[in-house]
């Protein structure tokens, strides 16, 4: 295998030891079939409130999920202001998840931030008590530059197609993201991560969630003043279930639909 910045992270470094079985002696495969099977949809919910420490729990647990590079390009609005809910809740076409949820928590990909979030690597790293690779202070400080970088009004893009092309003949290259567009795609990737492990959250505190696509972008972020670059990924309902909150059964198609091996 040749060597390269992927493979030579591999944890096998002095310092670093200690961290190499964290979570691996967790089993308990029952626990999360139930909890999948738990979570469901639910579109209309009581007026029961979520306790603060609840919310704040679940947003936390969010933000322990898998992301790429660890750049966290992610953003989550818990709608307090009556106002903005009102006004969120109109965007959603005041569907009853969004009209009737106890809270609304807005998940928002911000992929512009990975520049800063570099830099906020490389600046922890220097705090953490273990050594860091050499290949991680490569990684942050050139190849994520040079991956995620699309140039003024996507001028590098053409570049990138070019040299991803003519390069990837011989070897291996990182293709995506080459444009704005892919990298927005990318962030959005990594915030979906988050929101599952959100829904999961609040399900195993006894609370529902229904995660809504169904909503007017424009209006959304004007009601939160959100400008640039952000995408909003998905809005999430959340509360305590009403009476005929689910809709019927959970409906999936055949497995056999969709699972492939080669």
């Amino acid at each position: 295998m040749s060597k390269n910045v992927f493979t030579e992270m591999d944890g096998k470094f002095s310092g670093n030891d200690k961290f190499q079985n964290e979570g691996a002696n967790y089993f308990n495969p029952e626990a999360f079939k139930e909890l999948v099977h738990a979570r469901r949809s639910i579109r209309k919910f009581s007026s029961e409130k979520i306790p603060d420490a609840v919310v704040d729990e679940c947003i936390d647990m969010a933000l322990l999920a898998p992301n790429s590079s660890n750049l966290q390009t992610w953003e989550f609005y818990r709608i307090k202001s009556e106002q903005v809910k009102k006004d969120i809740v109109y965007a959603c076409f005041s569907q009853p998840a969004a009209a009737t949820a106890s809270e609304l928590i807005v998940c928002v990909a911000r992929p512009s931030k990975w520049r800063d979030h570099c830099k906020q690597m490389l600046e922890t790293f220097k705090a953490l008590p273990v050594e860091t690779p050499k290949s991680a202070i490569v990684y942050y400080s050139k190849l994520a530059p040079f991956v995620y970088t699309v140039g003024f009004l996507n001028s590098l893009t053409p570049l990138k197609w070019i040299f991803n092309t003519i390069v990837g003949i011989f070897k291996v290259v990182p293709r995506e993201p080459i444009s704005s567009f892919g990298l927005a795609l990318w962030s959005i990737k990594s915030c979906a991560l988050a929101a599952e492990n959100l829904m999961l959250a609040f399900r195993a505190h006894g609370f529902d969630t229904c995660p809504m696509e169904g909503f007017d972008s424009h209006r959304v972020k004007k009601a939160m003043g959100l400008k640039g670059d952000a995408r909003i990924v998905m809005i999430v309902g959340a509360g305590k279930r009403a009476d005929g909150g689910a809709y019927g059964p959970r409906v999936r198609f055949p497995r056999e639909q969709f699972i492939r091996t080669i």
